[in-house]
């Protein structure tokens, strides 16, 4: 059976309805990097969602092609991410969603190194004749986060922020959002499929001690 990140990792892809403290692991991925409405038709971010894919699925099948890459096992495509900010914004502005700026990630495993990205990114950009130059290879380490399973739509995201605020009070942390620790997103359901009541979403902050 395939390898499956979800089921595997289910404290960091699967977590309860209320906030809970986790330390994240260095974890690799593929990312890019963009500004602007999300749900523009056809924008940066819909663009950027169809290069991360196109690497993300050219490396789950090299095992079919001539590239070979060590200590490879099957696995299932983790699920899409991203990292969001805005410029000069405390908090979030969600009547302005053409100034969020974005880092849209898929995890890649641990087998997979700098070299068999390139391969990927080049195979990808031949095979669907895209431009996958802007993917690049991008370590993280979040380390201390609190994080929280959303219900709903992406625009009820501050309830849920909240919540965590409280939670944080209580257990005498604070939320340390920086220019290198930002908001973290995971998306465990398909938007195109789901309706938006039934979203999950994985909001995840990173913490530090009062």
């Amino acid at each position: 059976m395939a390898f499956d990140f979800k089921k595997e990792y289910k404290e960091f892809y699967m977590p309860k309805n209320r906030p809970q403290i986790v330390t994240v692991p260095e974890a690799n991925y593929i990312a890019v990097r963009g500004k602007g409405d999300p749900n523009v038709e056809g924008g940066a971010y819909q663009q950027a969602i169809g290069v991360l894919y196109a690497v993300a699925y050219t490396l789950k099948m090299s095992y079919k092609t001539d590239h070979k890459i060590e200590g490879f096992f099957e696995y299932v495509v983790p699920p899409l991410e991203g990292f969001w900010w805005q410029n000069d914004v405390c908090g979030v502005d969600y009547s302005d969603k053409s100034s969020f700026c974005w880092i849209s990630v898929i995890r890649l495993p641990d087998f997979v190194t700098r070299d068999d990205f390139d391969w990927a990114v080049q195979t990808a950009a031949k095979k669907k004749k895209l431009d996958c130059s802007c993917a690049e290879f991008l370590t993280i380490e979040e380390g201390l986060c609190v994080q929280m399973m959303h219900l709903g739509p992406f625009d009820e995201e501050p309830q849920t922020v909240a919540l965590m605020e409280q939670y944080l009070e209580e257990q005498g942390y604070v939320t340390d959002i920086t220019e290198k620790r930002l908001h973290h997103e995971i998306y465990m359901s398909d938007a195109r499929k789901v309706a938006p009541e039934k979203w999950k979403t994985v909001i995840r902050h990173p913490i530090k001690k009062v």
